[in-house]
């Protein structure tokens, strides 16, 4: 294992092998099943948002962009031939020389996306790749993310943890509130202030540089189903998952969403959505000889990756977050913005306890424009859309360095360090 330059200054300092990120843009988080991009497709989604990188980034040809690399995790066959289809379909890319593939860890597919992309580039695999995801829970989370036809031997294993892998998210977040005593008042408190910061952002602009807008179809229907006037042509620009006014007596009137004393309900965990995000990587070397260092947003410094129970999986920021900074020399007053997944309340709560951040999310450093409780988790999209999120908030507040980190289903969790230019 190769040893990593250690302190914040060596993080800071700038070298011609950085991975520099020269655009950060994600569509607008949407409901499923409700909201603006439920009749969307994923790959259409993705296609979007790849074109508006290319238009972010004219002076960069798009023949010297060599792989693409797409987080998804509901996706028939991984996504990967749709999603090279959207690329293919996307004008601008050279459609035989740009290759893609997707990746798969679940709610951290396109941090792991970015990560892999990062890697290629610091390897000399490649020196311009974009790590993106999409996801539309709308039309493939039918099976709510549980295999249907898995090895029977494995549903009757001996070894607890293999039949915890399979085990429902909410019961993961009954048994960190348990465990760890995180009330139902606290978990409500913290869904408040998450649609509270994000309607702010929304009404302030702040998102507005890192959305693009998606041109689609809508298509009202009635709760059975059936289809409601003609299906409209529609432009989606903002989040629609953000209930602004919110309040705690509105959230103590809903019932446990997973077991009839549980803590965890609708109001109070992520919501099931529907996005796309994608980065755009290049060594800052390249970038200095195609002259876009004008463009450069800051660099992806370094992740890592942490198992943790499956039975607890939401806990997994606070075993992959410590990682990471020791790893790097970092501490963490050395942060200057946290964008933490808010899977659900009661595992956000406990990661920001075990780190020792209390006082940063009051200040507004932890999850600062919202989290997932109000923004959406579109689980394929969600690490993109956390690093537009960041890139972006540190560009406007002037922080320099971020965190990026969410728990993972089956018993993970990962975190990025990332620096503003």
């Amino acid at each position: 294992m190769s040893v990593l330059p250690r302190g914040l200054k060596s993080v800071l300092t700038k070298a011609p092998t950085d991975v520099v990120i020269l655009s950060a843009l994600r569509t607008p988080i949407t409901r499923s099943y409700k909201g603006g991009l439920k009749d969307a497709y994923p790959e259409e989604l993705l296609s979007t948002v790849l074109k508006a990188t290319l238009d972010a980034n004219p002076n960069l040809d798009p023949k010297l962009i060599e792989d693409v690399a797409v987080g998804v995790v509901l996706n028939e066959l991984g996504g990967s031939k749709a999603a090279r289809m959207a690329l293919n379909h996307t004008p601008g890319f050279d459609t035989n020389a740009t290759s893609l593939y997707t990746a798969n860890r679940a709610c951290a597919s396109s941090l792991q996306a970015i990560t892999l992309v990062a890697s290629q580039i610091k390897t000399d695999m490649i020196s311009v790749g974009i790590g993106a995801g999409m996801e539309s829970m709308t039309r493939n989370y039918g099976t709510r993310a549980i295999p249907v036809d898995v090895w029977p031997e494995l549903k009757e294993s001996e070894v607890k943890e293999a039949r915890d892998c399979v085990m429902s998210m909410g019961i993961t977040s009954e048994n960190v509130a348990e465990r760890y005593g995180v009330s139902r008042e606290d978990q409500d408190a913290l869904a408040v202030e998450s649609h509270a910061r994000a309607a702010r952002a929304t009404r302030e602009g702040w998102f507005d540089k890192e959305i693009v807008p998606v041109h689609t179809r809508f298509q009202e229907v009635d709760k059975q189903g059936n289809k409601i006037g003609e299906e409209q042509k529609v432009t989606v620009t903002k989040d629609d998952g953000i209930r602004e006014g919110v309040t705690l007596e509105k959230l103590a009137k809903l019932k446990p969403a997973f077991k009839p004393d549980g803590k965890s309900t609708a109001g109070n965990s992520s919501q099931v959505s529907d996005g796309a995000a994608a980065t755009l990587l290049m060594r800052r070397s390249t970038a200095t000889e195609l002259g876009l260092t004008g463009q450069i947003m800051g660099k992806f410094v370094a992740s890592a990756v942490a198992g943790c129970k499956p039975d607890e999986m939401g806990i997994g920021p606070a075993i992959a977050i410590p990682k990471l900074l020791n790893q790097l020399g970092l501490k963490s007053e050395d942060v200057d913005r946290w964008e933490i997944n808010e899977a659900f309340a009661s595992q956000a709560l406990y990661c920001v306890r075990e780190l020792g951040l209390e006082k940063e999310l009051a200040a507004g450093k932890v999850n600062p424009d919202g989290g997932a409780i109000a923004l959406g988790h579109p689980l394929g999209a969600t690490g993109a859309r956390m690093v537009s999120t960041l890139m972006h908030g540190l560009q406007r507040t002037g922080g320099e360095v971020g965190v990026v980190s969410m728990c993972i289903g089956t018993g993970m969790g990962m975190a990025g360090v990332f620096v503003r230019e």
